[in-house]
């Protein structure tokens, strides 16, 4: 007696979707970390990027003025102390700190004086206001021989120049050191010791 044959039936192939569903779970959050990766660098190099901070000189007064001619030796004798107002905009989405720095003040294109600029912090789109004295070194000055020409004239040419080392933190997450420096020419009239014409430059280095 032929007894037929049950056919056996393979096993069915398992689901791919377990495979594909893992695929998926681990897939789904680091498509979102480079998305928000994405995102940042977009904001860092857009809305959040980095801008040097604008420094204006409001004001320069010549304070303590004492100037006196001599005959024999013809020369000048001076003694002058310089007062600053300048204002500091932080144009940056973020707060700008900076450090310790110094304010120099040029004639001619050789030092003459100087001042400190303590370590602060300026809020984001804040402006800043600065009040410096200069103590101006006489012998600096009258040793240039367009001095006496200058104080003649009732103009005096000057330059201010300030290099802010700081830093900018995007996102709570990236520091960014940013160098501003600010080249200022100005003219400061003798006769009543105020500020003509100005004219700032200004440079950041990231």
């Amino acid at each position: 007696m032929d007894v037929e044959s049950v056919p056996k039936f393979a096993k069915p192939p398992a689901a791919p979707r377990r495979r594909h569903g893992c695929w998926n779970a681990c897939l789904a959050p680091v498509a979102v970390l480079v998305l928000i990766a994405v995102l940042i660098v977009i904001l860092t190099f857009t809305v959040f990027k980095a801008k040097h901070p604008v420094t204006t000189v409001n004001s320069a007064k010549l304070r303590n003025l004492q100037v006196s001619v001599s005959i024999a030796p013809l020369g000048i004798n001076l003694n002058v102390t310089v007062d600053v107002d300048i204002s500091v905009k932080n144009p940056n989405k973020v707060a700008f700190k900076y450090e310790n720095s110094t304010c120099l003040l040029n004639y001619r294109g050789e030092q003459v004086g100087q001042a400190p600029v303590p370590a602060g912090e300026i809020g984001a789109g804040r402006t800043k206001q600065m009040n410096l004295t200069l103590n101006v070194l006489a012998n600096r000055l009258l040793s240039n021989s367009q001095a006496m020409s200058d104080f003649l004239s009732g103009v005096l040419p000057l330059n201010t120049y300030t290099k802010m080392p700081g830093t900018v933190t995007i996102l709570g997450l990236f520091k960014v050191h940013v160098v501003s420096t600010t080249s200022c020419d100005l003219s400061v009239l003798v006769s009543n010791s105020t500020l003509g014409n100005q004219q700032c430059r200004y440079e950041t280095k990231l």
